[in-house]
C-alpha cells in the first residue's frame, strides 16, 4: 500500500473560495457575511476526480492524508472569529471529500489560529475534527502572522496545552505555515522552506521532547534546508551544549519526501534515517508543472523514491509503515477496514 502523508485540497469548488473572499471583505468593511454556500456532492466529485484522484491513480498512490489548502489557511486574516469560521468550513469540506471517497482520503485538520491568540483556543476544533469527523492529525502553523514571526518558538511553554491535547488524542501535527504577507518571502519558494528549517532549529535549541516525549511532529518539504546542512546542525548542537540531533530530536520528528528532484531525494535518504521519512508529494500543490529534463511532473515524488532501489523492508517503511506508526488513528482506521 502506498500512502501519501501530504495532500491539500487545492481544487476546491469555486463557491468555497468565493465565500472566503466575502468573509474577508465583510470583516474589513464591518458588514455581515453571507451564509456559507450550498456545495453539492457532484461539485465536490468534479473538483477531485479530474485532478487529485486521477493523479493518484496515474502514480499508484492508494491513500492520501488530506487537509485544507495550506496557503489558504490565512491565519493572519481577520480576527479569531473569522479564523474559527473559516477553519470549520474548510475542515467540514475535507470531511465531505473523505465521506465520498473513504478508500482514497483521510482527513487532517486546519486549526483556527490567529496572531496573538493563545493556541489552546484551537483545542476544541482539533477535538471536533478528531473525535467527531475521524481526522487523524492537524496542520500546525508556527507563524500565524504570515511571514513576520511574531509567535513564540515552538518550544515555548505557551504551546504546551495544545501539545498535551495532541498527545491525549494520539495525533501528530505537520508543522506547516500558510501564505506570506512579507514581500521578502515568496510563500512556497521561501516562507515554507524557511519555516521547516526554523522549526527544526527551534527544536534543537529547546527541550520540548524531554518534557513531552510522546509528541510527534512532521516537518514537510523534506525538512527544508536541514538535510543539506546536517553537519551544520550537528556542529551547532555541539557548540550550544545540546545533544546530537539524532538523539535529541529525531525520535519525535519526521520528514516527508516533498522534494522535487532526484538529487534532493538521494540526499534526504543519505542523511536521514529511513525510519524518519514518510512518503509525501503535496500534490496537487506547490509545483504543478512538468520538468523538461525528465518529461515527468516535478511533484511525482514516487518516481524518485522508486529510483533509490530501496530494500523491500525500507520501501515498505517509507510508503506505508512509517506513516501508520506516526499517525496511529490512520492505522486504526485502515485496520478496521482490513487493510
Amino acid at each position: 500500500m502506498i500512502i501519501d502523508c501530504h495532500g491539500h485540497y487545492t481544487t476546491v469548488p469555486a463557491a468555497h473560495t468565493a465565500w472566503r473572499e466575502e468573509q474577508r471583505a465583510g470583516f474589513e468593511a464591518g458588514t455581515p457575511v453571507p451564509g456559507y454556500p450550498e456545495i453539492s456532492d457532484d461539485q465536490i466529485r468534479e473538483s477531485v476526480e479530474g485532478s487529485q484522484l486521477r493523479l493518484m491513480a496515474d502514480r499508484g498512490v492508494d491513500l492520501t492524508v488530506f487537509s485544507p489548502r495550506a496557503s489558504a489557511m490565512g491565519h493572519h486574516i481577520g480576527d479569531e472569529q473569522v479564523s474559527a469560521s473559516w477553519s470549520r468550513a474548510c475542515n467540514d469540506l475535507i470531511h465531505r471529500v473523505v465521506a465520498l471517497y473513504p478508500e482514497h482520503f483521510i482527513g487532517v485538520c486546519q486549526l483556527p489560529q490567529s496572531p496573538g491568540v493563545p493556541i489552546e483556543h484551537a483545542i476544541d476544533e482539533l477535538k471536533r475534527c478528531v473525535l467527531e469527523l475521524g481526522f487523524v492529525g492537524c496542520n500546525l502553523n508556527p507563524d500565524p502572522s504570515g511571514g513576520h514571526w511574531t509567535a513564540p518558538p515552538l518550544t515555548d511553554k505557551s504551546w504546551y496545552p495544545f501539545y498535551e491535547a495532541m498527545i491525549e488524542l494520539d495525533v501528530p501535527a505537520m508543522v506547516h505555515v500558510s501564505a506570506s504577507t512579507n514581500p521578502n518571502f515568496h510563500a512556497t519558494g521561501a516562507h515554507y522552506l524557511n519555516a521547516d528549517t526554523t522549526a527544526f532549529m527551534q527544536l534543537l535549541q529547546g527541550d520540548l521532547f524531554a518534557d513531552l516525549p510522546q509528541l510527534r511532529l512532521v516537518i514537510p518539504h523534506g525538512g527544508g534546508a536541514v538535510p543539506y546542512h546536517w553537519g551544520r546542525y550537528r556542529g551547532l548542537a555541539d557548540m550550544l551544549g545540546r545533544p546530537e540531533p539524532d538523539d535529541h530530536i529525531m525520535a519525535n520528528v519526521f520528514f516527508d519526501t516533498c522534494v522535487y528532484h532526484q538529487p534532493g531525494i538521494d540526499l534526504l535518504f543519505d542523511v536521514v534515517d529511513v525510519d524518519n521519512i514518510l512518503f509525501g508529494s503535496e500534490m496537487v500543490g506547490a509545483v504543478r508543472g512538468i520538468d523538461p529534463r525528465t518529461g515527468h511532473h516535478y511533484d511525482d515524488t514516487r518516481r524518485y523514491v522508486d529510483a533509490l532501489g530501496l530494500a523491500d523492508e525500507d520501501r515498505a517503511k517509507v510508503y506505508e509503515r512509517n506513516v501508520r506508526r506516526v499517525y496511529p488513528r490512520l492505522d486504526q482506521a485502515l485496520r478496521a477496514r482490513g487493510r
